[in-house]
């Protein structure tokens, strides 16, 4: 039986390029988990990728990252990408 880690990555983004590098992320696929931080570090939103989900299951999450791109000047996205 083969073990499968997990990979993290973090891109610093502004608020402007937040919900477009998030949509990015997701399209790429293999994408796990995403968060958002803060400037000082803080967890502003976390979810879940699950694999199928797309289009107006995903909307209301991408709504509210948008609603925190409107709000921060500097973000950081951190998103757990399965290695397969």
């Amino acid at each position: 039986m083969t073990e499968t880690k997990n990979q993290t990555e973090e891109f610093s983004v502004n608020g402007e390029e937040l919900l477009a590098k998030v949509k990015e992320l997701i399209h790429e696929g293999n994408i796990r988990r995403v968060s958002i931080k803060n400037k000082e570090g803080k967890t502003l939103i976390e979810f879940p990728v699950t694999l199928g989900v797309v289009g107006a299951l995903l909307a209301p999450t991408l709504a509210a990252v948008g609603a925190i791109a409107a709000l921060v000047t500097e973000a950081t996205i951190v998103v757990e990408k399965e290695n397969a």
